[in-house]
């Protein structure tokens, strides 16, 4: 295999790590938002073991999309979200039962949620931080 194949096999991994990292955060952080007595729970080892679950399930999902060509989705900010939004609702659905009265309800908002903190991570996280580091400068100079 030739320097440059090597370089770009090593360059798809680390985009799938990081892509793992990032679709892990965001389905876990949602999971701890709708799952009922949230944030009465905070501190519970049970409520942030089924929030790690969810996380992980939509991580490696969505790892493993990057293989098919639905990955061509990535590349868009909505059409991520709304990936990822679909995603950690498999994660969630997968992960624990229902605690709401209407079947698949919190796999549903969970994965609303996750897709909004996907939309808003892409804003202000894109091009390293700019929009953060502006923020920041401008508050502290």
């Amino acid at each position: 295999m030739s320097i440059d194949g090597e370089y770009m096999m090593s360059s798809d991994w680390t985009h799938r790590i990081r892509l793992f990292i990032q679709r892990f955060w965001q389905p876990t952080s949602a999971c701890m938002t709708c799952m009922p007595g949230s944030w009465g729970n905070i501190m519970s080892l049970a409520h942030w073991t089924i929030a790690m679950q969810t996380g992980f399930a939509t991580g490696i999902l969505a790892v493993l999309l990057t293989f098919t060509p639905a990955a061509k989705l990535y590349a868009n900010r909505y059409g991520n979200a709304v990936v990822v939004g679909c995603l950690t609702m498999l994660g969630d659905a997968y992960s624990h039962a229902n605690h709401y009265g209407i079947p698949f309800a919190e796999a549903g908002l969970t994965g609303v949620i996750s897709g909004l903190l996907t939309l808003a991570g892409s804003y202000v996280f894109e091009d390293r931080a700019r929009r953060l580091r502006a923020g920041w400068a401008r508050m502290f100079g």
